[in-house]
């Protein structure tokens, strides 16, 4: 069995719903981020085998198989396949699990996993509402499931989370806040070498370079903060608001994986290999809780605790996904989201898993750690776990 490494990964900035990026389309996002890859690695875009990219809201501009068609665009040889999933929010991390498998099966040499979602032009739920003007509920999902499942929406789940685990409304806005100040930190000291430049336009259409995640409060008004009404709930009654939540937003982001081998023969310098890869089915109705079984395993697998990880990304989809997480097994909050989460730089569902994956590694050379997990909660019930490990 081959050893599959990564060898190179990067994102774009992530940007704002109807921000600087919302001239782009997915396509051309995607295939702009595949070229930046190949350019960065020095890799002949020709041995590159497939190309398998995460997408939610495969509808519209996401729709047709948007992983060949970015390979299209991206102007590689027409020998590159292309397949696109959707595991929600786990989509691009299963895309590089899928690339790694490949490898290690060794049915190929080099994959990329990757993915895309631009939440401006292809608004989340569209798949869904098959046409309609607005997402009103799940009337389109078979109605059997509502014979098993009393299935919610994200947030009254999360808000299930915080009830739970007896997290609190200050709890869960004073780890947004520190979300914000990781990230500000973090992009002002040019920590972020994953990112790569993409042009876009202000406000009053002028053309600019977005550099850094847009979404970041270098300031946060904490007095506005706190008298947010929840999403859902009553006022006084819930926890989750649009300050404590993660961000929608337009992005992309790609990992190289290769053979081991192969990447040491061609003259390439393998920067971390797989250590676990996992996925596991949770609550539907708690439905983000699934980061605390896949963690356990993820663990089991790679035989280690949670304090030989020195570097944990956990998605911010909610506050209190993190915090429940982190009730659960105690580590060491200044390793968990270093540079901040999702509620500070946003969460383009299908580029987030990539996207992370491409944080985490650079922030993992950047601090001289040796082991990174990365954890995301999905819909429906379920969680993507990864570690790897620095080579």
């Amino acid at each position: 069995m081959s050893e599959a490494v990564i060898i190179e990964a990067v994102r774009t900035p992530f940007g704002k719903r109807k921000g600087v990026l919302r001239d782009h389309r997915p396509d051309s996002l995607l295939a702009g981020t595949l070229q930046a890859l190949v350019q960065r690695a020095g890799l002949p875009a020709g041995k590159i085998e497939d190309v398998i990219a995460g997408s939610v809201s495969q509808a519209g501009e996401q729709s047709a198989n948007v992983a060949r068609l970015a390979v299209m665009l991206a102007g590689f040889p027409t020998s590159i396949a292309g397949v696109s999933l959707n595991r929600m929010c786990g989509s691009s991390q299963q895309a590089v699990h899928f690339a790694a498998q490949a490898v290690s099966a060794e049915d190929m040499k080099y994959a990329i996993g990757c993915g895309v979602e631009s939440m401006t032009r292809v608004p989340m739920f569209l798949d869904l509402t098959l046409g309609k003007k607005d997402f009103t509920g799940f009337e389109d999902l078979n109605p059997d499931l509502f014979l098993h499942h009393a299935l919610v929406h994200q947030v009254e789940s999360a808000e299930r989370i915080a009830d739970h685990w007896k997290i609190s409304r200050s709890q869960v806005d004073e780890f947004s806040i520190e979300s914000h100040r990781r990230a500000q930190l973090a992009a002002v000291e040019g920590h972020h070498k994953e990112l790569i430049e993409v042009g876009g336009v202000d406000p009053e259409g002028n053309p600019i370079d977005l550099v850094k995640d847009e979404g970041i409060r270098a300031n946060i008004d904490t007095a506005r903060m706190s008298t947010m009404n929840p999403v859902f709930r009553a006022p006084g009654t819930g926890v989750v608001t649009a300050a404590n939540a993660s961000q929608i937003s337009d992005g992309a982001s790609a990992v190289l994986v290769a053979d081991r081998a192969t990447a040491l023969a061609d003259g390439f310098t393998p920067r971390a290999r797989f250590r676990a890869r996992v996925v596991v089915g949770s609550d539907p109705v708690m439905q983000l809780t699934g980061v605390i079984p896949a963690t356990e395993k993820a663990l089991r697998m790679a035989g280690l605790s949670i304090a030989d990880i020195d570097w944990f990304e956990i998605n911010e989809a909610f506050a209190s996904v993190v915090l429940a997480w982190a009730i659960e097994y105690k580590p060491d909050m200044e390793k968990v989201n270093p540079w901040g989460g999702a509620i500070a730089h946003g969460h383009p569902l299908g580029a987030s898993g990539a996207g992370l994956m491409a944080k985490m590694l650079h922030g993992m050379e950047a601090t001289g750690a040796q082991f990174g997990m990365q954890v995301m909660c999905i819909g429906h019930g379920q969680a993507t776990a990864t570690v790897i490990e620095r080579i």
